[in-house]
């Protein structure tokens, strides 16, 4: 019986991830199409039926070009970093409340947090092996950028969980059966997104890979495969946060098929936010996270706490 247990989740598990990784394909090729259509032009629409092949041929062409590595780097570390990004990217997906048998346990909200600030580490790693001055500036900002907004973020999270008295995502789903959260807690909401935005380096907080001054950043060395799989964590990444925002705060009900347009919806946001806003100053990015979201998020902690503690003084 335990056998046949394990064999279902990791037949689970692989299923779920081969369905993330399609999805991420597929989300790359939505987000160069809105982009292209922001910008008034087509996007990718020559590959197949309106270029809905395009995703597919890009990894083609990306997993068997040559891979090139700087003489001087550390060679190892060098190649791990992007395995281990995707690997971690993926990890998070297991934290899936699965209504059949997987991963699905009562500190997912934890796990997230835990999995999630990993993945600070093989960016840094990736940027230091490569030993160049430009990868290594990009992985310094990009470390600092996400272990500051991981504590307003986490702070935020704490305060949706205050109310659900719980650390399961399922919890998040039962609580919000009559009324979402955006309704109560809508401005912490608006924060989280921004957060999510900064913790997945994305427009307008992609500093670690600041184009216009850093060349690429920390992958500015990497190529074919190894900058496919930085590539395939970072639209993870984002799918993942669409999920979990649409969870806390949009009323998820995974029996629902309006949830996954909710999901579409979220994801669809991070590309509109790129096509929309240039990058921020990173002076100001640091000010907003440790002058203004973080007081904030604080308050609304005690706040949500004053709230759980005296529905928890009614019910008694």
């Amino acid at each position: 019986m335990v056998f046949l247990d394990l064999l279902m989740i990791f037949v689970s598990s692989v299923i779920l991830i081969v369905s993330v990784l399609v999805g991420v394909a597929f989300l790359t090729l939505l987000e160069r199409k809105v982009l292209g259509y922001i910008q008034i032009r087509k996007g990718p629409n020559k590959v197949g039926f309106l270029g809905l092949v395009q995703p597919f041929s890009d990894a083609i062409k990306l997993f068997t070009k040559e891979q090139t590595y700087p003489f001087m780097a550390n060679f190892n570390l060098y190649y791990i970093s992007p395995i281990m990004n995707l690997f971690l990217s993926l990890m998070l997906w297991l934290s899936i409340p699965f209504l059949t048998v997987n991963v699905s346990f009562n500190l997912s909200l934890l796990y997230f947090l835990c999995v999630s600030s990993l993945s600070v580490y093989t960016v840094m790693l990736a940027g230091w092996s490569s030993n160049s001055n430009y990868a290594l500036l990009g992985s310094l900002r990009a470390v600092a950028q996400t272990i500051s907004y991981e504590v307003s973020l986490a702070l935020i999270l704490l305060s949706f969980l205050f109310l659900v008295m719980g650390f399961s995502i399922l919890d998040l789903m039962k609580y919000q059966k009559f009324i979402w959260m955006l309704v109560f807690l809508m401005p912490l909401s608006l924060m989280w997104f921004v957060s999510s935005l900064a913790e997945t380096n994305r427009t307008p907080f992609d500093f670690a890979e600041g184009e216009s001054e850093l060349v690429s950043g920390f992958n500015v060395e990497y190529s074919s495969g190894s900058f496919a799989m930085i590539f395939l964590a970072e639209y993870s990444s984002i799918l993942y946060m669409s999920f979990l925002s649409s969870m806390l705060f949009l009323g998820g009900n995974l029996m629902d098929w309006f949830f996954y347009f909710k999901v579409g919806g979220m994801s669809f946001l991070w590309i509109w936010v790129r096509g929309t806003l240039p990058r921020f100053r990173y002076d100001k990015l640091m000010y907003l996270a440790w002058k203004s979201y973080l007081p904030v998020a604080l308050n609304y902690l005690s706040f949500c706490l004053g709230v759980s503690m005296f529905m928890v003084a009614e019910l008694a």
